[in-house]
């Protein structure tokens, strides 16, 4: 009995420290410093969610920029079923799976010369990323511009508004969330 009072009490301790004190200061501290963050980064226009700046959404119509391929399955950028590919780089089905997709955007975005970015038809880790370079956006500039018929200039300075470089510049690559893109493009009509 005498080792076992000190037993519940720290059990008892630990669990309201680590089951109630610690989530309740955390949550609160989240709320306080990084609100949008820790409601899931939500992309709100005129009281409605469109999305979240975290998750890619499958965009496939000629007047929107398209993402990475997911690898989340039947149902493209399904946060239940985030995985990658599991496809190695020497497996024969992942280069059929690249030359299907390169052969889609070449058909789509005929006016394109250049090699197809390699970020639009690789999917990233999480099969969900929203994230594109800002060459694979550029690259498909031409399409969109045709398709909403508006001057490519005009989009190609959507692109270099919603082009991110990370801090401190050293870490990282540049990127383009094609989610906020797509409704920047929205916005203009």
């Amino acid at each position: 009995m005498s080792q076992l009072r000190p037993a519940v009490i720290l059990l008892l301790l630990l669990t309201l420290i680590t089951g109630l004190i610690y989530p309740l200061l955390t949550t609160t501290l989240a709320q306080w410093w990084f609100p949008s963050q820790a409601n899931g980064s939500l992309l709100i226009t005129d009281g409605k969610t469109q999305g979240s700046a975290l998750i890619g959404q499958n965009f496939t119509q000629p007047n929107y920029f398209w993402g990475r391929p997911s690898a989340t399955g039947d149902s493209p950028y399904n946060p239940l079923a985030s995985s990658g590919s599991n496809l190695a780089g020497s497996n024969p089905a992942l280069d059929d799976a690249v030359k299907q997709r390169v052969a889609a955007l070449r058909k789509a975005n005929p006016q394109a010369s250049a090699a197809v970015p390699v970020d639009l038809v690789t999917a990233s880790g999480s099969g969900l990323d929203p994230q594109i370079s800002p060459e694979a956006a550029f690259w498909q500039a031409p399409r969109v511009a045709a398709a909403r018929q508006l001057p490519l200039e005009e989009v190609k300075r959507l692109i270099e508004d919603n082009t991110h470089t990370p801090f401190p510049g050293f870490i990282g690559e540049p990127g383009v969330n094609v989610v906020t893109l797509n409704l920047a493009l929205d916005a203009l009509q």
